[in-house]
């Protein structure tokens, strides 16, 4: 059976989430994190990432009975609003029903009102300043400073569950040929986090209800709107090049490069050059591991196990999706942590797998594949598809953010074959009138029926 105790490592939103889970379910645990109480501190500027919520974080706010809390926090994003180069704007629908949208939140307040949740009303022990500085896989042994007074201790008593981000000090104490086998590729672009402020009476100074994308070919700047009326913008862009960081490397740089590809946004960002050189440099990578655990000593959960690139906006609902899985299998209450953490393993890490792949692919989509008008028909003809054929053929995007009932590698598989088929359906065709649609939808049903 399960011990009644269980060790935490990190406070962030799934180690947050994933305690007040436990605590619901009479599971007692620690959270250890290395940050001072966010509760009580302020995110560094440039680290204050905005999400965008969708169905599988949704459902497990739900589930834990804290989605009425969350509520206010949300804005709705019901599409991408495209800003051309010649300053032109475009909506692209995510979906077509009313409630197929995201939403976007900020990281630092939703972790605070998780934090709040946990230590308030659940009664979680929440420990901070307490860093991580070593883990001995052989031992099972964590090693702790504590930043008050630079004093260390070791836990070794206890599943060890570590929640401590795509930077997991123990997930990176294994070795590349060890059973976990961790690996991280980071891209070639990283990113960079910049603001519009709210205008005079706190209004927002572009339009609401959409994510905002300047897509231009190799890089690409975006901007979620938040709820006091300013919006965060996050440059994503090569890190070597003509257009990269390393070209930026002054203000005269970086005012040139923006009036020159983002020029109708630019008068809205104040002290652009001061504020481009004083906010961080962020890294972008995927985290894949061959296991998740050790035994019923260790998990890996969330960005710690599967980090994944942000142009999906699937990390945090992949997180989330853990916490809620974990949740379910424990609800079983039949089997020790050793059995629950590879029947987790088991449901997970293939979906885990699948994403990371959609989000590298979705980045060229978004900076690149939004403009080409092959692939305005083949949304405009899934779209139709859909209307025909409700509950077979369901858009790739749509599967992954609004059903979350589908498993993110089954909407990989179904995806891929849907792709092909609408590649191969608008071959010839500039728009839905050069289509004959009857005998698209029979040979849809065809293939689908087909592939079950």
């Amino acid at each position: 059976m399960h011990s009644p105790s269980v060790n935490i490592i990190g406070a962030g939103l799934c180690g947050s989430l994933l305690s007040i889970m436990f605590a619901k379910r009479g599971i007692g645990s620690c959270v250890y994190d290395r940050q001072q109480d966010p509760r009580y501190s302020q995110v560094s500027a440039g680290r204050s990432i905005n999400l965008a919520m969708s169905a599988r974080g949704l459902r497990a706010l739900r589930h834990a009975g804290l989605l009425q809390q969350v509520e206010p926090l949300l804005l709705a994003m019901r599409g991408r609003l495209i800003h051309k180069d010649d300053g032109a704007t475009e909506l692209q629908p995510y979906g077509q029903r009313p409630h197929e949208q995201i939403f976007s939140v900020s990281r630092a307040t939703l972790n605070r009102i998780l934090v709040a949740a946990a230590c308030e009303r659940f009664g979680v022990d929440m420990r901070f300043g307490q860093e991580v500085t070593g883990y001995d896989p052989d031992r099972g042994q964590l090693t702790v400073k504590n930043d008050d007074d630079s004093s260390t201790y070791t836990i070794t008593e206890g599943p060890l569950i570590a929640a401590d981000g795509a930077g997991s000090r123990l997930r990176r104490a294994f070795a590349s040929d060890s059973y976990i086998s961790p690996t991280e590729s980071l891209l070639p672009h990283s990113y960079k986090e910049l603001s519009i402020p709210a205008g005079p009476g706190g209004r927002f100074q572009l339009a609401t209800g959409a994510l905002h994308v300047w897509p231009r070919g190799g890089f690409m700047l975006i901007a979620l709107p938040n709820p006091g009326g300013d919006f965060t913008l996050t440059l994503f862009l090569p890190n070597d090049g003509p257009s990269s960081f390393a070209a930026l490397d002054s203000a005269t740089a970086v005012s040139a490069f923006f009036t020159r590809h983002f020029g109708d946004i630019m008068p809205l960002i104040p002290d652009l050059s001061e504020t481009f050189a004083a906010n961080p440099v962020g890294i972008l990578g995927t985290v894949r591991c061959r296991h998740w655990h050790i035994g019923g000593d260790l998990l890996l959960i969330g960005d710690a196990a599967h980090a994944v690139v942000p142009f999906h906006g699937q990390g945090m609902n992949l997180a989330f999706e853990d916490c809620v899985v974990l949740d379910e299998i424990l609800a079983r209450g039949d089997q020790n942590w050793s059995t629950t953490f590879e029947i987790f393993e088991n449901r997970q890490l293939a979906n885990a797998n699948a994403i990371a792949d959609m989000a590298l692919e979705n980045y060229v989509e978004m900076r690149d594949t939004v403009r080409d008008p092959g692939f305005l028909l083949r949304k405009a003809l899934a779209f139709e598809l859909e209307r025909r054929l409700p509950g077979q053929f369901i858009p790739r995007y749509s599967m992954v953010m609004f059903h979350d009932e589908i498993p993110y590698a089954e909407a990989q598989r179904r995806g891929e074959l849907q792709q092909a088929l609408l590649e191969e359906l608008t071959t010839n065709a500039r728009s839905l009138d050069d289509i004959d649609l009857d005998a698209a939808e029979r040979r849809v049903e065809t293939l689908l029926a087909a592939s079950q």
